[in-house]
């Protein structure tokens, strides 16, 4: 089961392709892997992250996940690395430094105890946290997993920086063998607690399977595809961010 869960990036795969348009093909179709804006929306807002754009300062982002924010032997094709890309591309002249800290095999609550050493050693201005996965696996009380969300995003918070919680990936392949709904609930309880915005993982990849942009049943399609997953991610975040940071159009390319 655990093998089975983390290994959900190498799980999905895009439409292929659609070949070069001449000047009389019909309008192209909506890009695979579009994301409806509900589910980018937030009522919460990452005002140091707009402060540091305005003012010209480095964004700074740390994120902190599993395994399942790498592929193997691919990292500048993972979705951190196509976020930082991608935030690089859309800001222009802002720099964006962006580090990874792998918490793989680690509960919620041990995550969370490492925070306040975590910011002191990255200065951070951004936090992602993608959390979840291994509580499901390991089957830890959803009540004490939402505490521990609570207190790590409390730590983060007191550190005078800005929390995107994001939480599981969705795969139809197990949701017979895990009961993820709990933990995407409690995620959500602790996002709208503390008013920080929650990059619905879960949800976009549904969507995307619903739509026949992935097909996250099949376990057959490798490493390629996994890395149009995370490019995916990585684009649908890189929105979540800017329009949940309120810039207007001047402050972006």
């Amino acid at each position: 089961m655990r093998a089975a869960i983390l290994s959900l990036t190498l799980l999905a795969g895009l439409l292929a392709a659609l070949p070069a348009a001449r000047a009389d093909d019909p309008p192209p179709a909506a890009p695979p892997c579009d994301v409806p804006a509900y589910l980018l929306s937030s009522d919460s807002n990452l005002a140091k992250v707009a402060a540091a754009i305005k003012s010209g300062k480095p964004l700074n982002v740390l994120v902190v996940g599993s395994r399942s924010s790498t592929i193997p032997s691919q990292e500048a094709s993972a979705w951190p690395a196509q976020l930082q890309a991608t935030l690089k591309e859309k800001l222009g002249s802002v720099p964006v430094n962006l580090s990874v800290e792998i918490q793989s095999g680690k509960t919620a609550e041990e995550v969370a105890g490492t925070f306040v050493k975590l910011v002191e050693a990255k200065s951070p201005t951004l936090v992602i946290w993608q959390t979840g996965t291994y509580d499901a696996i390991r089957g830890i009380d959803p009540d004490d997993f939402r505490g521990a969300v609570d207190e790590g995003v409390t730590a983060l918070q007191k550190a005078d920086v800005d929390v995107v919680l994001m939480n599981l990936q969705y795969s139809p392949r197990t949701e017979t063998m895990t009961s993820v709904p709990p933990y995407l609930d409690n995620m959500r309880v602790v996002a709208a607690q503390h008013d920080i915005p929650l990059f619905d993982r879960f949800a976009i990849m549904h969507h995307w399977n619903d739509s026949g942009d992935f097909d996250l049943f099949s376990a057959t399609h490798g490493v390629e595809l996994a890395k149009r997953v995370h490019a995916c991610l990585g684009r649908a975040l890189t929105r979540f961010v800017i329009d949940t940071a309120h810039l207007d159009q001047t402050q972006q390319n």
